[in-house]
């Protein structure tokens, strides 16, 4: 398992408002700031959306969990999240989205609920396609 994050990003070639993150090794305590300012700085560059794809990544901690829920709130207006909930619906995120996790991964991201407010989808191909349908 590698001790370390790396991030590589790109923009789809759809749409230049969708940010894609590529990462790869552990998001832990260690590297959970990193994956923050990274789309902290994204967002303030213009994009709209971010797609993480995780299918390098071996290992999330819950700091990364953590990570995964501040870039949620950095990117989700918060009247769409109170609007969901004045009608009793489930918000899920059009805005940020998680593609092709390993089954441990996936595991950790569902045990937690994250699944349930943020799309996942197996291939990056399928996730960047639901951004078009939104």
């Amino acid at each position: 398992m590698t001790d370390t994050l790396s991030i590589t990003s790109s923009q789809s070639q759809d749409n230049v408002n969708i940010m894609i993150f590529h990462l790869s090794g552990t998001l832990d305590a260690a590297s959970e700031d990193a994956l923050c300012e990274y789309a902290r700085e994204a967002f303030d560059g213009g994009a709209v959306s971010l797609l993480l794809d995780l299918n390098d990544l071996e290992y999330i901690s819950s700091a990364g969990l953590r990570a995964l829920h501040n870039i949620f709130k950095m990117c989700t207006p918060d009247e769409e999240v109170k609007a969901a909930r004045e009608v009793g619906e489930p918000y899920k995120s059009p805005y940020f989205k998680l593609a092709g996790a390993s089954p441990s991964v996936y595991s950790v991201l569902n045990i937690a609920g994250f699944l349930h407010n943020i799309p996942f989808y197996p291939t990056m191909d399928e996730a960047l396609k639901s951004f078009s349908t939104k």
